[in-house]
């Protein structure tokens, strides 16, 4: 089968498209043909090394899919010819991936592939941490980082679809649109969002901010933020990891929220398929529709991998597999 491949640790360049042998389906896995595959930061810092998970060379990248069952296990719950989306953590960038049977999802006929592919990584990322760690009411103010991203534009769709009051903060005015199509209520250039914050919420701030950026606007998130305020720390897209003055904390009784959802559910694979349950209702009353920006060919794998790199990525950015 064709597969894309990272060769060597040299970044987006070093992935590359060629023939593999299919994988084998072990004991548990279902075997998806894949249709299309989605593609996020991780796979960036994958390509690098420079990511928690660090396969041996060559491997084959892509950690969420959609497709196909092909092959299912004993007493599986999936059937042959099952639309499904899954979440492999690895492999999804190939024509076929054997997945766990806890990390595959049922996929109803009106969620198109491209949807489908958008959905694992960014959505059940924000779930958790919107509801686990967030514990986000309804009616609260939530404050969205890199809101035209992959991620942002799942905190968008999501907090709104949880009644909250959505302000996304994007870097650039082309990115705008993006934000907005994905429901904000508000959508704010980084270039001084505190200031816009205060002045939209009479000077009380947020009670939460999702920030997959860090970097140098970390300390005017934590400003934002109203008594009892949560900062919910997903990644570092900027490339530089901030420090708190823990003093900043006690003024507001604010708090500095850790994100690490694969941290989580690695013990227990079955909590995926949890908050799949619990997002599928949303996904089918079309409160969330992911916004895929750009699709790529297999072939074109380095290009989208740059794009996201390069942070000129406007919504989710998939590979499709099959046509």
């Amino acid at each position: 089968m064709r597969a894309a491949r990272v060769t060597s640790l040299d970044g987006p360049s070093s992935v590359t498209v060629g023939e593999i042998e299919e994988p084998a389906a072990g004991p548990g896995d279902v075997l998806i043909d894949v249709h299309e595959a989605g593609v996020s930061f991780p796979d960036v810092l994958m390509s690098r090394g420079l990511y928690q998970l660090r396969p041996d060379l060559p491997f084959v990248p892509g950690a969420e899919c959609s497709g196909v069952v092909r092959a299912v296990p004993e007493a599986s719950a999936f059937r042959v010819g099952d639309r499904v989306a899954a979440f492999p953590v690895l492999g999804a960038f190939a024509e076929a991936v054997a997945v766990p049977e806890a990390m595959v999802f049922p996929l109803p006929d009106t969620v198109s592939f491209e949807t489908g592919a958008a959905l694992p990584m960014n959505y059940l990322t924000v779930q958790f941490a919107l509801t686990r760690r967030g514990q986000l009411e309804r009616g609260e103010v939530v404050l969205v980082h890199g809101a035209a991203g992959g991620i942002g534009t799942a905190a968008v769709q999501l907090a709104r679809a949880m009644d909250a009051r959505v302000i996304a903060v994007v870097s650039s005015e082309d990115k705008v649109e993006t934000a907005r199509a994905a429901g904000a209520h508000h959508v704010l250039l980084a270039d001084g969002f505190l200031t816009a914050v205060k002045e939209l919420t009479q000077g009380r701030g947020v009670d939460i901010v999702v920030d997959p950026v860090g970097g140098d606007r970390f300390t005017d998130s934590l400003r934002s933020l109203a008594p009892e305020g949560r900062l919910l720390v997903i990644g570092f897209t900027a490339g530089q990891i901030p420090e708190v003055r823990v003093n900043r904390l006690l003024l507001n009784n604010l708090s500095v929220v850790g994100v690490g959802w694969g941290a989580f559910w690695m013990p227990d694979p079955t909590y995926l398929r949890s908050q799949w349950d619990a997002i599928l209702p949303l996904l089918e009353s079309g409160a969330l529709a992911p916004a895929v920006g750009t699709r790529h060919a297999l072939d074109d794998v380095a290009v989208a991998l740059a794009e996201i790199d390069e942070r000129r990525a406007l919504g989710k950015v998939t590979l499709t597999v099959r046509q």
